[in-house]
């Protein structure tokens, strides 16, 4: 299986988040939208908008837990470290993605096609593709 096969049972919407953002509104799209991780983008001269990170739950808490309540209000350009971006294209195997999540000890990886952000796919995802590749497996092996 194939990022693409996911991306194409999900919603297409992408949940982003701009760098000079407070952690507070960061904070809030996550709960507005019932996800755990949001895009982090940024105007670059040379290319636009452009995916430049994640901001997760656990940099919320990272964020609160080290500095009180005044974490709220920092920038999630704090606590991005965007030359670290991992990210995926749709043709890559969920295997490897995972590979990459478990290497980088993450749970959600952009998917950019042609330096544009086209979705996230997540650790969540990948585990029900397996699940549901496994339920198939067993209902094609017994006969009916």
């Amino acid at each position: 299986m194939q990022v693409g096969d996911i991306l194409r049972k999900k919603n297409a919407r992408v949940a982003t988040v701009r760098m000079n953002e407070t952690v507070a509104i960061a904070a809030q799209l996550m709960r507005a939208s019932n996800i755990s991780a949001l895009v982090v983008k940024d105007v670059v001269r040379t290319e636009g908008n452009t995916a430049v990170g994640m901001f997760t739950e656990r940099d919320v808490v990272r964020a609160i837990a080290t500095h009180g309540p005044a974490g709220a209000g920092m920038r999630v350009s704090q606590f991005v470290a965007v030359q670290q971006l991992v990210s995926c294209n749709s043709r890559d195997t969920l295997d490897h993605v995972r590979h990459l999540m478990n290497k980088h000890h993450i749970r959600h990886v952009p998917v950019i096609e042609n330096y544009s952000l086209i979705g996230v796919v997540s650790m969540r995802d990948i585990s029900a593709a397996f699940d549901e590749q496994a339920t198939t497996s067993v209902r094609q092996a017994v006969p009916a």
